[in-house]
């Protein structure tokens, strides 16, 4: 029988997983669309140049996936060889992912409401998940712990910024009045924020707590 706090942990993972879905089912339509030759104004874009896309969805779903439970504490004590080679399976798909995501956002044709500002947000955020991952395989590689996971929190939590994007932009669904470059900037720069800041918002009471233990 599981104990309250074994069901509490796998809150975490449940969450990242309900967090990721919709982006992993809207990368799944995309392939669908791309497999079919189904072309509209929207993935036109893609067509001409499909690897780069194809190999970003199927990267971030990896990351997404798998990376919701590499952050549960008792999951990970007990299973230590499958946090290890879910790991070596991780870098890669996130370094992928990244860098697929720079490649698109500077040679795919802008669609609309996509301006300068939020293409530079971009290069911001994959140049960032690339060095946060370089970062976390550099301090396991010296057995820093809580270096490595510190970095791998704040990667993951860029990698999983397009699922809460569709919750940032719920007010550009409702309010179509509101649509435009700007705020279009504003929602999608708000879902990569929210998501670091929680994860500073974990570590800083981690710290907390350590120091006040000891």
């Amino acid at each position: 029988m599981m104990i309250p706090s074994a069901k509490r942990e796998w809150l975490i993972p449940a969450g990242l997983l309900a967090l990721g879905v919709i982006p992993v089912v809207a990368g799944a339509v995309r392939l669908g669309q791309l497999h079919g030759g189904a072309i509209t104004p929207e993935n036109a874009r893609f067509f001409a140049a499909p690897l780069p896309v194809v190999l970003h969805i199927v990267s971030v779903t990896l990351y997404c996936l798998l990376g919701a439970f590499q952050f549960t504490p008792g999951f990970r004590r007990r299973h230590p060889g499958w946090h290890r080679a879910a790991g070596r399976i991780l870098v890669p798909c996130g370094l992928l992912a990244a860098l697929t995501g720079l490649w698109m956002a500077r040679f795919y044709p802008s669609v609309n409401y996509d301006g300068t500002s939020l293409y530079a947000i971009r290069l911001l955020v994959g140049s960032a998940m690339v060095v946060f991952i370089c970062l976390g395989y550099a301090a396991i590689l010296q057995r820093d712990i809580p270096s490595h996971r510190s970095w791998m929190m704040r990667s993951y939590a860029l990698g999983l910024g397009a699922g809460t994007q569709v919750l940032t932009h719920l007010p550009w669904f409702l309010f179509p009045v509101i649509q435009g470059e700007l705020t279009r900037t504003l929602f999608m720069a708000a879902g990569w924020a929210v998501n670091l800041a929680v994860v500073e918002w974990i570590l800083l009471r981690e710290r907390r707590s350590r120091y006040n233990f000891a």
